[in-house]
C-alpha cells in the first residue's frame, strides 16, 4: 500500500515508525514531517490546509491511505475532502471530530445520551460566566470551547484562578477558541488516557495510558501539551474498561451515528475515574500525544492493516495484541516552554541515546539547522522505552535522556510515578 501521513509532531514521527514496519508498506509519504519522520517517509512540501492539493496528490502518487495524525485538519475536514475524492482517510469527519473541535458540542451529547461526565454550563460571554462561578465557587475547572493547543483548561482550585481564567478566554488568549467556554463541576479521582479504533459502527478498544500534564514535578506548575506518559494504566482494570465501554464510549458511537455524522478513526477518551466510576473529562480524535508514543512501543500487530480497516469499516473482525511489557516516555522541552520556547539550540547524541534495546527516540520539535540538528519547538524530543516493568522502562529512558546532549533542554524526572508507587507497593 501507499501510504500519505499528515503531521509534523511526535506522534506522527511513532506513526511513520510503526506504520514503516509493515510488511504491506509500498512508498510511503509524510508532509510536512520532521527530521525523525524522514527516515521513514519522503517528506512533501505540501500545505495540508489546502485539501483540495492534498487529494490531487493523493490521485498522482495512488496513495491508498491517508493517515491524519493531529486534530486541526480533522476538524478543518481534511476528512470529508477525501473521502469526496474516493481516497480512504483514517480519520473522522469535521461533524464528528466536534467531539474535540467543541467542547460544548461533547457536553450536549453527554447530555442527550447520560454519558457520565462532570455537570456544566456554556457562557458565551463574561460577566454571565463569572455570575455563575460567584454562585458555584471553586474548585472549579473553565474550559476554552475550542481547539487551544492542549491549553485552554484551568483548573482553578480559587475563586480568583477562575475569574481570570474567564477573562484569558475572552480577552483572546486563546484566539476563537475562547469565544464560547465552558464550566464544569471540579471532578476528584485520578485521570487515565482509553483509546479505542473507531469504523463508524465498530469501536476496538486500543489500549490505556497515563500521561502527566503539568510542567514540574509532583505534578506543579502550569498544563502543557504533556510531559510525558507510561502504558499500560494499571489502574484501568477490565471491570474499568467494561464500563467505560458501555456508559460512555458505546452510547457516543450510537449517538453520532443516529446524528448521520458515524465516528471513524481514534476516540481518545480522557478519564477520571471517580468513586462513582469512570466520568468522561474530554474526547480527543487522534491519538494522543505522548500517548501515541507508548502505544506504538508496544503495539504487537500491523498498525497499517489496523488503520486500513478502521478507514474501511471492517474493524468488526479484528483485534489488537499487545506486548506485556510496559512502555515509558519522557518529553525533552525547549527552555522558555509551555511559554515562548527558545528555538535553534543545538542537540546532540541522538544516535548514542538510542543504542540501547528497547529504545526509541521520536521527534517532536526538531528541524536541520547549520550545524545539525536544533530545537524547533516546546516539546521537542519524546525518548521512549519498554521494560518489564514502568519501574524498568522509566530507567532505560532516563538512561537515554542522560545521553543526550542539550543544554537548551529540559524534562521532568518523575514520570511514571503513580505507576511506579504502585509496582513497589503492590497496590
Amino acid at each position: 500500500m501507499n501510504v500519505f501521513l499528515i503531521g509534523s509532531g511526535g506522534r506522527e514521527h511513532a506513526l511513520a515508525w510503526k506504520l514503516a514496519a509493515s510488511p504491506l508498506l509500498e512508498r510511503f509519504y509524510a508532509a510536512p514531517g520532521n527530521p525523525g519522520i524522514a527516515a521513514y517517509a519522503e517528506t512533501v512540501d505540501l500545505d495540508v490546509a489546502d485539501h483540495d492539493a492534498v487529494a490531487t496528490f493523493c490521485r498522482q502518487k495512488r496513495i491508498d491511505l491517508v493517515v491524519v495524525g493531529p486534530e486541526a485538519p480533522l476538524v478543518a475536514g481534511l476528512g470529508d475532502a477525501l473521502r469526496a475524492a474516493d481516497i480512504a482517510v483514517f480519520g473522522p469527519s469535521a461533524a464528528a471530530a466536534q467531539l474535540e473541535g467543541s467542547k460544548g458540542f461533547t457536553k450536549d451529547l453527554c447530555d442527550r445520551y447520560a454519558i457520565p461526565t462532570a455537570a456544566y454550563r456554556r457562557f458565551n460571554n463574561a460577566p454571565k460566566a463569572k455570575s455563575y462561578l460567584r454562585e458555584k465557587g471553586a474548585p472549579i475547572v473553565i474550559k476554552a470551547d475550542g481547539l487551544a493547543a492542549g491549553k485552554g483548561v484551568t483548573v482553578a482550585m480559587t475563586l480568583a484562578d477562575a475569574l481570570d481564567a474567564v477573562d484569558a478566554c475572552f480577552e483572546g488568549a486563546f484566539g476563537a477558541a475562547g469565544a464560547e467556554v465552558v464550566i464544569e463541576d471540579f471532578l476528584q479521582g485520578e485521570e487515565a488516557s482509553f483509546f479505542c479504533l473507531c469504523d463508524g459502527t465498530t469501536a476496538l478498544p486500543f489500549g490505556t495510558a497515563q500521561d502527566h500534564k503539568r510542567v514540574g514535578e509532583g505534578d506543579t506548575g502550569p498544563n502543557t501539551g504533556g510531559m510525558g506518559a507510561y502504558s499500560p494504566a494499571a489502574v484501568m482494570t477490565p471491570d474499568l474498561v467494561e464500563t467505560t465501554m458501555r456508559t460512555i464510549v458505546e452510547p457516543t458511537m450510537r449517538g453520532l451515528a443516529e446524528a448521520g455524522t458515524p465516528f471513524a478513526g481514534v476516540l481518545y477518551a480522557g478519564l477520571m475515574l471517580t468513586s462513582d466510576g469512570p466520568k468522561l473529562i474530554e474526547y480527543n480524535v487522534r491519538f494522543g500525544d505522548p500517548e501515541c508514543q507508548v502505544l506504538m512501543m508496544r503495539l504487537k500487530d500491523d498498525l497499517l492493516v489496523l488503520l486500513k480497516a478502521a478507514a474501511d469499516g471492517q474493524l468488526g473482525h479484528m483485534s489488537a495484541r499487545w506486548h506485556d511489557e510496559a512502555a515509558l516516555t519522557v518529553v525533552m522541552a525547549a527552555r522558555g516552554y509551555p511559554g515562548t520556547p527558545e528555538k535553534g539550540s543545538p542537540i546532540a547524541g541522538l544516535e548514542a541515546a538510542a543504542s540501547d534495546e528497547g529504545v526509541e527516540i521520536f521527534h517532536a520539535g526538531t528541524a536541520i539547522g547549520d550545524g545539525g540538528l536544533v530545537a524547533d519547538g516546546g516539546r521537542v524530543l519524546n525518548v521512549t522505552a519498554r521494560g518489564a516493568s514502568v519501574a524498568e522502562a522509566r530507567d532505560r529512558a532516563y538512561a537515554a535522556v542522560d545521553r543526550i546532549d542539550w543544554p537548551g533542554g529540559f524534562c521532568r524526572r518523575d514520570i511514571g510515578w503513580r505507576a511506579i508507587t504502585r509496582e513497589t507497593s503492590g497496590g
